[in-house]
């Protein structure tokens, strides 16, 4: 009997032990579904993100460089004739034509040159001429026997030596008429003048030491002057002798490019310490708005249309060396795709491979997706899709 009672409080004891273990699994048995309901309720909403289509569109490929202008014709002005200055016909930066008078130089002493030559050539002519008569007159009498041998070859030789000196006096006429014509310098192209260096009164001399007078260069056409890199000249200029490669141009102040001119001329070697090649292009410049030594901005075509697959720089991301966009696919599922990319061109980026027309990536909102997870996209613009391309259907 007092066994009985020592062990019953033991026994009371596990009972309760049993009876709290089941009423706790009951709890959790009911607890657990509206606890795990409630924890999906509360689970986070698909990130939100911006995505665009891919575009396609026919392009012209343009690949852009720096460059100045240079004038086709650019002459340095030097007297030919020696004197005093006595006139200057033009304003500094006139226009001017080929011919027009840009100085004249005291003609007097050279006027007096070509009066003193016609006068020696006038009495040549008479010596010719009388010498003339006599060698003739000598022919006649020989036939007669009524001239001695060396009169008659006497005549001969004046009447040769005459002819000689004419000749002579015909020339000096012609120098002294060039001599002349040089006191008046000339423009010898259609351009634009630069500032008189030396003005009326100044003594001039010619020869190799001439001093400059001013300077002329030609308005239009103009050169546009950049260097290429290699591969630029194998993709577009390679074939710029037999046909036409398109060039634009702008100038510091202009945000696109107002003028359209061709390659005029490459060079002949290619510069191995650069690895560019010299070339120019040729623009139309009537308004003459287009000076020597400006700076360019140039961008040189392909001249043959391609379709091509374009994307803003805003969806591209990079891993390590590799270029990637964020792909979003029917169901709303973000997908990594590696792409490989070209050039710009008017403000989208040239997608080489990778990618497709019409596939939406994600624009903005890239740190928050996710390959292979869900998001909540949505649609918006490319940005300069309306000026670039319009989105494939």
């Amino acid at each position: 009997m007092q066994t009985i009672r020592k062990r019953l409080p033991a026994a009371i004891a596990g009972l309760f032990l049993v009876g709290g273990a089941i009423g706790l699994a009951a709890y959790q048995g009911v607890a657990e579904g509206p606890i795990r309901s409630a924890m999906a309720q509360s689970a986070a909403p698909a990130p939100e993100v911006d995505v665009v289509l891919v575009v396609a569109k026919s392009i012209t490929e343009w690949q852009s460089y720096s460059g100045r202008l240079e004038a086709i014709d650019k002459v340095d002005v030097r007297p030919l004739a020696s004197g005093r200055i006595v006139a200057v016909h033009f304003k500094d930066g006139a226009l001017v034509k080929a011919g027009d008078t840009l100085f004249t130089i005291d003609p007097k002493p050279y006027a007096a040159e070509v009066e003193r030559a016609e006068a020696q050539l006038a009495a040549a002519q008479t010596r010719a001429a009388y010498t003339a008569s006599e060698s003739a007159r000598a022919d006649r009498l020989l036939e007669s026997n009524a001239i001695a041998r060396r009169d008659f070859d006497e005549k001969h030789n004046a009447a040769r030596e005459a002819t000689a000196n004419l000749m002579a006096a015909k020339a000096a006429v012609s120098a002294a008429r060039i001599d002349l014509a040089y006191t008046q310098v000339t423009a010898p192209v259609t351009g634009r003048v630069s500032r008189a260096e030396l003005t009326v009164g100044n003594i001039v001399s010619a020869g190799a030491n001439a001093p400059l007078l001013t300077t002329l260069v030609s308005v239009s056409p103009i050169y546009a002057s950049f260097n290429v890199d290699e591969q630029t000249y194998l993709r577009h200029l390679r074939q710029s002798a037999r046909s036409t490669v398109p060039v634009s141009l702008g100038l510091a102040d202009e945000t696109g490019y107002t003028r359209q001119g061709v390659v005029a001329s490459v060079d002949n070697r290619l510069d191995t310490s650069s690895g560019t090649i010299r070339v120019r292009a040729r623009f139309d410049n009537a308004d003459g708005t287009l000076l020597p030594g400006l700076y360019a901005r140039l961008k040189v075509g392909a001249g043959t249309p391609r379709d091509a697959v374009l994307i803003d720089d805003a969806a591209i991301g990079t891993d390590q060396a590799k270029k990637f966009v964020f792909v979003v696919d029917a169901q709303n599922k973000v997908q990594y795709r590696e792409i490989t990319l070209g050039n710009m061109h008017e403000g989208l980026r040239i997608v080489a491979s990778g990618l497709q027309a019409g596939e939406r990536i994600v624009v903005n909102g890239t740190q928050r997706a996710k390959a292979n997870e869900t998001v909540a996209p949505t649609a918006v613009e490319m940005l300069a899709t309306s000026r670039a391309a319009k989105p494939a259907a």
